[in-house]
């Protein structure tokens, strides 16, 4: 055998006690377990006395679609023992596109992903993209269909219904990013243009996903006023279509949503016990994080960035803006009177602007004397829409009482741009481990390394990731129990975690005593076919 790791504590995904073993690997795979007996020998040999041996970790929400192409390293994920990203996530990324669309998209996301000017935009289908991400990435991929670019290529910016022969197309494109590997379609549905889609249209993408075998991954209408609504919604919409649904990060925020985690747990069994295929994930953190520009109302975003920017400079027109945000509660606000004091900027696009970073807007207004719609708009219409933000409103009730249920999994949702980008970005997977297994006790080891792996495979579809098996590909981390902690905070959001000095894909170590080897095992994972 290549390798053969010895005394191992196995935690092997299954949710079952752990136990001690030697795991041999094989080309790329798990070829042998022994619990009892003689030790198991290979061309290496490596103790992990002291160690838990478990499954790579799934990210299953991922922002990485630039990264894993800019940065060879990634060791904002890799040093977690994540071995696998979904990406293509909240209806907004860079496959399928034509020209235009793709100058759009990279425009509209700028927040999310940076310009892509360091980027060889080679690619225009799905399975192109896929291609790109064989020739070598730091972690694997998987990829979802986004349905706001697939709306943007087929009817572009205008909040309308689609007419027959343009569903026509977007159907057509889902079902090409479907054969081409994907592993299902994600929506933004408070983000434009993926927004201005009825629930009929989504229904019939809905439909083509399920042929094909994938799921659907909404970032629904409404995770503040109207949220547990927005939820049924998701629940209705794929139970309609025959469509398995995975909600994305599935919070429950703003003052309307403290203490009602519960509600949607109890919402979520019932679809379950009526047999809705449901599995939704979370990051253990209670800021959000997105874009400045995403918190405007709807009307303001018809159009695309240009449409967006000329309103800004309108006086008229921006007060429109400041009302519906400040007083009525915008759609991009999940319904809620925006309270800037909630609002911290993380990140801008020009280097000028970099003295409101770490500041929310109510902090720059009072410094400088003005107020807050002012400095938001100012910095919206100088940083041409770029600037990201923490949004400071969840319930760490919430958080813990939704990982506790049984169909929970792990996704980061990590935007890794920005000077102070949230911490999730390289700490959720620590972080379960260290704070909510070690110091809270919230899930048990065995427990939350199901939630990680196992599940997220299921979902999936894989049939040889996610446990600890014979078969299995090799796709392991190695951790220190006692020790492993998420390294990145909210003032230090870049630091690396403790606690995981090896993790390996396909038998490769990507990281080796705490340190990333220069190794690329990572390549695009596409849909197990039917």
């Amino acid at each position: 055998m290549d390798l053969v790791i010895r005394n191992a504590t196995v935690v092997d995904g299954t949710g079952r006690p752990p136990y001690d073993a030697d795991i041999g690997i094989d080309a790329g795979r798990i070829t042998a377990i022994r619990r009892d007996g003689p030790h198991l020998h290979g061309r290496r040999t490596l103790d992990a006395d002291g160690l838990v041996l478990s499954p790579g970790f799934i990210d299953m929400h991922a922002h990485s679609d630039l990264a894993l192409l800019r940065d060879p390293d990634h060791s904002a994920k890799a040093a977690q023992g994540v071995t696998l990203e979904v990406i293509g996530q909240d209806g907004l990324s860079y496959a399928p596109v034509d020209d235009r669309t793709l100058a759009e998209v990279r425009r509209a996301i700028t927040g999310w992903n940076g310009p892509g000017d360091d980027i060889d935009f080679s690619w225009r289908s799905v399975g192109e993209y896929l291609d790109r991400l064989d020739e070598g990435i730091a972690v694997n991929a998987a990829y979802l269909i986004p349905q706001g670019t697939v709306r943007m290529l087929a009817v572009g910016w205008d909040d309308r219904p689609a007419t027959p022969a343009e569903l026509d197309r977007m159907r057509q494109l889902v079902a090409d990013g479907m054969r081409e590997g994907a592993v299902g379609m994600s929506s933004g549905l408070t983000y434009t243009p993926g927004m201005y889609a009825e629930d009929a249209e989504l229904t019939a993408l809905c439909r083509v996903v399920a042929e094909y075998g994938g799921y659907y991954c909404p970032h629904h209408r409404s995770y503040g006023a109207g949220a547990l609504a927005a939820y049924e919604e998701m629940v209705a919409l794929t139970r309609e279509a025959g469509c398995p649904l995975h909600l994305a990060h599935a919070t429950m925020n703003f003052g309307v949503n403290e203490g009602r985690a519960p509600e949607l747990l109890a919402l979520l069994d019932h679809a379950l016990a009526e047999g809705a295929d449901i599995s939704l994930d979370t990051y253990p953190y209670t800021p959000g994080s997105t874009t400045l520009v995403a918190m405007l109302p709807s009307w303001a975003s018809e159009g695309g960035p240009e449409a967006i920017l000329a309103r800004l400079e309108d006086d008229d027109t921006a007060e429109r803006i400041r009302h519906h945000m400040e007083v009525i509660g915008a759609d991009g606000c999940h319904g809620v009177p925006i309270e800037w004091d909630t609002i911290e900027i993380s990140g801008v696009t020009d280097p000028a602007l970099a003295a409101h970073i770490g500041r929310t807007i109510q902090q720059s207004a009072d410094e400088h004397g003005e107020t807050p719609w002012a400095i938001a708009r100012r910095l919206l219409l100088d940083d041409r829409l770029g600037s990201t933000i923490l949004q400071h409103v969840g319930h760490e009730e919430n958080v813990r009482a939704i990982m506790r249920h049984r169909v929970h999994t792990g996704g980061s949702d990590g935007i890794l741009r920005g000077a102070k980008p949230h911490p999730r970005a390289y700490g959720t997977f620590p972080h379960y481990l260290g704070r909510y297994v070690r110091e809270l006790g919230i899930l048990s080891l065995e427990e939350c390394v199901a939630h990680l792996t196992s599940r997220p495979a299921a979902r999936l579809r894989l049939p040889d990731r996610g446990l600890v098996r014979e078969g299995y590909r090799a796709d392991l981390v190695l951790f220190d129990p006692d020790t492993v902690a998420a390294g990145s905070t909210f003032e230090a959001p870049r630091t690396l975690p403790v606690g995981i000095p090896y993790v390996l894909i396909d038998g490769h170590f990507v990281i080796e005593d705490g340190r990333r080897t220069d190794v690329l095992a990572g390549r695009a994972v596409r849909r197990t076919p039917r």
